[in-house]
């Protein structure tokens, strides 16, 4: 029997709700645990549309060897969870473990403060090109090496199915695009 894919997601007020659902949708279509930790010390998490998600837990010391893959969804409470910093360190922990790290819109910013950009390929939303001056800003999705980073909402199924093939293969992935008429 295979063992079980673990993704922990990140996320504060404020996060991208497209961003967040359908990569979260379509992991664990593939059969992943995806847990979502809230960052604001709240179960209950508001978009920035004003949609609300239920937290599987609150964030708290993780390690990487409990999961597979880190997800951070980007939206702006991009913002607070750089100045909290604690997904800025758990992106470092999981880039040092080997670990798949993915993030969307402007939560490449994180990996910025992480420092796992510097000499590797990535994009972003043109929000953060400011801070992210060689993103790749042609690119919907990039990848480079274990790092998985997307432009925003409108790449967000893209962006997901990179993570099923990935994290799964490409078999699994389009499996998935099939069912979901992608």
């Amino acid at each position: 029997m295979a063992i079980q894919k673990r993704v922990l997601c990140v996320l504060g007020d404020g996060f991208e709700e497209i961003e967040t659902v359908t990569p979260v949708d379509l992991l664990r279509r593939s059969g992943a645990e995806v847990v979502i930790a809230s960052a604001n010390g709240s179960f209950q998490l508001e978009g920035r549309s004003g949609i609300h998600i239920q937290a599987d837990e609150v964030l708290a010391k993780h390690s990487p060897f409990e999961f597979d893959m880190l997800l951070i969804p980007g939206g702006p409470g991009v913002a607070a969870l750089r100045t909290d910093g604690r997904a800025a360190r758990l992106a470092r922990e999981f880039f040092d473990h080997g670990k798949f790290v993915a993030a969307i819109c402007a939560a490449p910013l994180i990996l910025l403060d992480a420092g796992i950009l510097e000499g590797t390929e990535h994009t972003c939303h043109s929000s953060a090109t400011d801070e992210l001056f060689s993103a790749n800003t042609e690119a919907r999705v990039v990848e480079d090496g274990k790092v998985i980073t997307s432009r925003g909402a409108g790449t967000s199924l893209e962006f997901s199915l990179t993570l099923l093939r990935r994290l799964f293969s490409p078999e699994k992935a389009d499996e998935i695009a099939a069912a979901i008429m992608a």
